[in-house]
């Protein structure tokens, strides 16, 4: 695994009621470079146990000085933007994992088209920096909410005038999305049902696959405990109900790869060999979960999960 970075908080602002902005530097040396799209993971010494969130990288590539995240509060979480909202101060110490890119824009592209909800305006903060120091003709699409999901609306407003179209519902996707340039790119960051619909759209009006990019960091969700069954080791692990598969492996001892911790990048891949399974996961075809399955994220809806540990 990766080594971890110590940082300081040196500064914290709410952007809305419910986004909290941090700025971190590093308690000792440089923070490695990032390119835009890249998150890094933060690790929350919760009251159940260390837990780790993938947040994007918000600010300039080129500067490399300190990181930026914002954090949206989460009422439905498992604590982990509680802690970052309601407990961390500046000059508290945090862990992070390096940075790790997994939508980084196309280097070609005629023309960037980005459709971010709510929090999903994260990564394209940085883009944004980037393609302008290149000079890169992109558009940006932000549906939020008024005084509540519109972080840094008011900075883009100001920054890219007519480049900027904000909704406060969904757009006619099939508007923004019809008779666009030859070489054109496609990505989108936000809630699941509007990644969906964009895709589909997109699907719907002959975009081909590899011109579309999407992101989203899905938080593993809390349900019920169950028993793990490791057959190559022969152990057995109790997986409890605010604890994710993933978790339960790392605090036994495993070491299993990971990048995003949200069910899209299929680093963390494991073959399960018996017991139900909640797929929750964006990554694996219906065909791949009868044998696999994304520990970060799914979770196991009977009593007993064998893994091929």
């Amino acid at each position: 695994m990766s080594a971890v970075i110590e940082v300081r908080v040196s500064a914290a602002r709410m952007l809305t009621p419910v986004v909290r902005e941090f700025t971190l530097q590093a308690c000792a040396g440089p923070l490695p470079v990032f390119s835009p799209g890249s998150h890094v993971q933060v690790h929350l010494p919760l009251a159940g146990g260390k837990v780790r969130n993938a947040y994007s990288l918000t600010g300039d590539p080129a500067d490399s000085q300190h990181y930026r995240i914002a954090v949206r509060l989460q009422e439905a979480s498992r604590g982990g933007s509680h802690y970052l909202h309601r407990q961390v101060q500046v000059g508290d110490t945090l862990q992070i994992s390096p940075p790790a890119n997994l939508f980084a824009p196309h280097s070609t592209a005629s023309l960037h088209i980005l459709i971010a909800g709510g929090i999903g305006i994260t990564p394209f903060m940085a883009y944004i920096a980037a393609l302008e120091q290149r000079q890169a003709h992109f558009e940006l699409h932000y549906l939020c909410r008024p005084g509540l999901s519109d972080a840094y609306v008011e900075a883009l407003q100001q920054r890219l005038g007519s480049r900027l179209h904000t909704y406060a519902s969904r757009p006619d996707l099939s508007r923004i999305l019809r008779d666009r340039p030859l070489g054109s790119h496609l990505y989108t960051c936000g809630p699941q049902p509007l990644l969906d619909a964009v895709r589909q759209q997109a699907k719907a009006l002959g975009w081909p696959p590899s011109r579309v990019h999407w992101e989203a960091f899905n938080a593993p969700q809390p349900g019920q405990a169950f028993d793990l069954q490791l057959l190559r080791s022969g152990r057995r692990l109790t997986v409890s109900p605010e604890q994710s598969l993933l978790e339960a492996l790392e605090s036994a001892g495993l070491q299993i790869p990971n990048l995003c911790r949200g069910g899209v990048c299929g680093q963390c891949m494991t073959r399960h060999v018996g017991g139900d399974i909640e797929h929750r996961d964006s990554f694996l075809s219906p065909a791949e979960q009868a044998d696999f399955l994304m520990p970060c994220v799914s979770r196991g809806c009977g009593p007993t999960v064998s893994l091929d540990l």
